[in-house]
């Protein structure tokens, strides 16, 4: 699909965050630091140091996955929502709690924040992610498009397609795990992602139409405007319709010329004869999204909408 010139792919970045164990220091040392604040216990036998900032759920699981890491003797694998942060995928919410796979069991595996997965796992299915062993990205994909609710699992799938995850051997990993729990369900959120999701509010927003029933939507469509050409997150140009998700990042500054921006944008593509109808996360809510789509596309249409039940588990 086409792309804008300012194209916002996931970034190759990861802030590594300060963890520290507690087998590496001494125990009045880890409690002085503990109580002080200046360590935070993430996980059995492991802290993480510095102040709070504005990622830190997403710190406290790299965290977590790095401390395991350290900690464990034997060959294991991050997998499901731990993986997909290592490969800096979006995630609808940080994950809270670590995936791993083993092939036998430990005597730790008791920790209450690790969900471990004892399985064999083919050798083309694992790699190297940031230093860390993982998943590939396109097991990845599967193993969470097939164990999280449909809208997270889009939400990662949309950003792996983005990272370039081949679809192809996408649909080979599905085929070969016919059967598996969650695999129909699996294959749906597959099939439904698209690389023209830039965030993870637009993957949620066309989540909340494919699953209340509405065609599929296209997304980055570009309009021409008497102000240049704008790309609109999604809709359908058979209707001249476009979605716009608003995130609270947008206007954090409050400033303005940001408010003015935006209301010059949307001025230029309504005059186009396009109408566009802006989505925030509230509106993600219910029905609350299709009920201020169907006064908007065509009756016949609105009155045989059906959810689509691969969706709505």
């Amino acid at each position: 699909m086409p792309r804008r010139a300012d194209d916002r792919s996931t970034p190759d970045s990861l802030k590594v965050p300060a963890v520290r164990l507690a087998r590496n220091n001494d125990p009045a040392v880890v409690r002085q630091r503990h109580r002080s604040g200046e360590w935070e216990r993430i996980s059995r036998g492991t802290y993480l140091a510095g102040a709070p900032g504005p990622d830190r759920l997403a710190d406290v699981a790299l965290g977590r996955i790095i401390g395991l890491h350290r900690r464990l003797q034997v060959p294991h694998w991050f997998s499901h929502e731990s993986a997909a942060l290592l490969w800096g995928l979006d995630q609808w919410v940080a994950p809270r709690t670590t995936h791993v796979i083993q092939e036998y069991r430990t005597s730790s595996a008791g920790d209450p924040s690790v969900t471990r997965h004892f399985t064999r796992t083919s050798d083309d299915e694992l790699t190297m992610r940031r230093g860390l062993p993982a998943t590939t990205l396109e097991r990845t994909v599967v193993d969470c498009a097939a164990s999280l609710a449909p809208l997270h699992g889009l939400v990662i799938a949309d950003s792996a397609l983005r990272c370039g995850a081949d679809a192809t051997r996408l649909t080979e990993l599905l085929a070969a795990r016919r059967g598996d729990r969650g695999i129909v369900r699996a294959r749906a959120v597959v099939g439904f992602a698209d690389d023209g999701a830039e965030s993870p509010g637009e993957s949620a927003t066309r989540f909340i139409v494919l699953r209340d029933g509405l065609p599929v939507p296209t997304t980055q469509i570009p309009v021409a405007t008497r102000l240049g050409t704008f790309w609109a997150d999604l809709g359908w140009p058979e209707w001249k319709l476009l979605l716009e998700y608003d995130g609270r990042s947008k206007y954090a500054d409050s400033s303005t010329e940001v408010f003015m921006r935006e209301k010059r944008r949307h001025d230029a593509l309504v005059e186009t004869g396009w109408r566009a109808l802006r989505v925030t996360k509230e509106d993600l809510r219910g029905t609350l999204l299709l009920r201020r789509l169907l006064p908007l596309i065509p009756s016949r249409l609105a009155a045989t909408l059906r959810r689509r039940p691969e969706l709505s588990s």
